[in-house]
């Protein structure tokens, strides 16, 4: 029933309670409730006595009919689900891998577990970020996926380049960057053989328009779509997205990160800076030399030049004093 909701105070007007209650078939109590529960998934809703309920600016929704046919010619997508609201979408791409999909593409709205690396929650209120997952099956053993967040990275500034946003950069290993402020993450989860076949999780959270109050409340600094100019619809954003990034999976599937390097070098974010790498209790200075063909992180520290793999680690640029 909150999907109707939704959709009906998508137009940002005002709905009365009788009009929406007669409309959605429940009480001017059941709506009263329905609101509140928007309030709880992040979403400003103005109540006026006399005019009834409004979200200021509308919702950009997404639009189930209109990604499965612009992702039609895709081929082997098997599955595409748009939900209003759901734990992770990562946790849905495992679970049907575990039942047997070869390939499937999960979309929220909202997320009550989502997360970040390094377990961190993501937060997004409903309808102000793009969260999805795309699940995908690999042969060729859980060794051969390093390199893969640094792959995904790629394949979304790819997209966001195409679709006018200026000066993305990548940081290693899992984070699209504009002047050093965070647009976008990536967490990948997996499960399967070390040797043989993985099922992969690739989840993507992308800002799109998000309060400033929330950006506020983050531990480092971030940015979304909206400030940067974007005037598209998210439907829009995330079939361009997708359709990116199963090209870029498909290639990094036959020849993994290797030939993707040079691209992920150009857009690196923190070339020549001096970074701090952090790792559990542990933490490395360097100067950032790029990466390896199979996705490690290269510092130039005091002890030479040393090599770090993606795990749960954190860089941050770092001025020596």
């Amino acid at each position: 029933m909150l999907d109707k909701l939704l959709a009906v105070l998508a137009d940002g007007a005002f709905h009365s309670g009788s009009a929406l209650g007669k409309s959605l078939g429940m009480s001017r109590s059941a709506v009263w409730k329905h609101m509140r529960r928007l309030e709880e998934l992040g979403v400003e809703v103005y109540s006026v006595k006399g005019r009834g309920y409004r979200i200021p600016g509308g919702l950009d929704l997404l639009q189930q009919q209109e990604i499965g046919q612009a992702l039609a010619p895709l081929e082997h997508l098997h599955e595409i689900e748009v939900r209003t609201e759901v734990d992770s979408t990562n946790l849905i791409a495992l679970d049907r891998l575990q039942r047997g999909i070869s390939r499937g593409l999960y979309v929220a709205e909202y997320q009550h577990g989502g997360r970040g690396r390094r377990g961190r929650q993501w937060l997004s209120p409903l309808a102000s970020s793009l969260c999805f997952t795309l699940a995908w099956r690999f042969n060729s053993g859980a060794a051969a996926l390093e390199g893969l967040s640094l792959a995904v990275g790629i394949a979304l500034q790819r997209a966001l380049q195409r679709m006018g946003i200026p000066g993305t950069a990548l940081k290693w290993p899992n984070d699209v960057l504009v002047n050093d402020a965070k647009l976008a993450g990536i967490l990948i989860e997996l499960s399967g053989d070390a040797a043989g076949e993985c099922q992969v999780a690739v989840g993507v959270g992308l800002n799109v328009a998000v309060p400033d109050a929330l950006l506020e409340q983050l531990d480092q600094s971030a940015t979304d779509l909206r400030r940067l100019g974007y005037a598209g619809t998210r439907t829009e954003l995330l079939t361009e997205l997708v359709t990116e990034l199963v090209g870029v999976l498909d290639l990094f599937e036959r020849g993994g990160f290797a030939p993707l390097r040079p691209e992920w070098e150009a857009a690196n974010a923190f070339a020549g800076r001096s970074v701090r790498l952090t790792s559990g209790r542990h933490s490395f200075e360097g100067v950032c030399l790029g990466v390896t063909d199979q996705g490690g992180l290269r510092l130039q520290t005091d002890a030479g030049e040393e090599v770090f793999h993606g795990g749960e680690m954190s860089v941050r640029v770092h001025e020596p004093a």
